[in-house]
């Protein structure tokens, strides 16, 4: 993660905006007499919020443990061909 000075930031505004939205990579910005902060695009922000809801869900980390194994042991679910085409768009 970069990290720049509020001031910078504050000068470049909209350039370091479009830099954290099209590159998908927060940002730190630190303030001499305060807490950093760090900017980072409404969809990250959201993709790490529902990351972070399914790691703290012990029920959703046992079914991603449990569909692990059975497809460790070649047990899983096996789509047929025409839904593998459906799935992939060909």
């Amino acid at each position: 993660m970069d990290t720049i000075s509020v001031n910078k930031f504050r000068d470049n505004l909209k350039s370091f905006v479009e830099q954290v939205v099209s590159r998908h990579e927060p940002l730190k910005v630190t303030r001499r007499a305060g807490e950093a902060f760090v900017v980072m695009s409404a969809d990250d922000w959201e993709r790490e919020q529902e990351t972070l809801h399914v790691l703290q869900s012990q029920n959703l980390m046992q079914q991603i443990a449990d569909s692990f194994e059975t497809h460790t042991r070649g047990q899983g679910y096996k789509p047929t061909d025409e839904q593998m085409n459906e799935i992939t768009g060909i």
